[in-house]
């Protein structure tokens, strides 16, 4: 299965249509967003072409494919616009490995979920990585959107054999072998 995770989209329109260029070029199976998806929240700029309801229009295309992590700029509210649903956190077998996928305010690097898992997928931070740690490898996709500290907007495929860090043009900063 090919994996296509994404986060931190806060709003720009922008940036969801680049979603479904990555998809068709990237050819995933399935898309998951670790949350903050369609409002900018007091900390950050607004994002280029600002627009939750164009995010939700393209989310909402790619539903059949979608599973989505609720961010902490994420609220109860925006499931009325979403035809999906948002989970808190996601525990799933995907090649072989228990993944588990959160959005990152709560559960991270630094501070680790009490599940049964060996990878930990999260963003939040917006800065793009895939580092081994211990006995666990840890990723996140960076933002979409609002990359932070000098990093690039950047989404992350999981392969069978591999995890790959991409900008959005699809050049490849960072790859982990499994």
């Amino acid at each position: 299965m090919k994996v296509l995770v994404v986060s931190d989209i806060h709003g720009s329109g922008y940036y969801a249509e680049k979603i479904l260029e990555i998809e068709k070029r990237e050819n995933t199976d399935k898309i998951i967003v670790l949350g903050d998806l369609y409002y900018h929240g007091p900390r950050n700029e607004l994002t280029m072409e600002y627009s939750p309801m164009k995010v939700a229009e393209v989310l909402n295309s790619l539903k059949d494919k979608l599973l989505v992590i609720r961010g902490n700029c994420d609220a109860e509210v925006d499931e009325m616009i979403s035809d999906f649903k948002f989970e808190d956190h996601i525990l799933m077998e995907i090649n072989n490995k228990k993944i588990y996928f959160t959005h990152g305010h709560k559960y991270n690097i630094e501070n680790i979920p009490y599940e049964d898992f060996e990878i930990l997928i999260y963003g939040h931070i917006h800065q793009g990585f895939i580092e081994k740690r211990g006995d666990y490898l840890f990723a996140n996709p960076g933002s979409i959107s609002l990359p932070k500290g000098g990093t690039k907007n950047s989404y992350l495929i999981l392969e069978e054999n591999k995890f790959v860090l991409k900008d959005i043009e699809g050049n490849v900063i960072q790859e982990y072998k499994l």
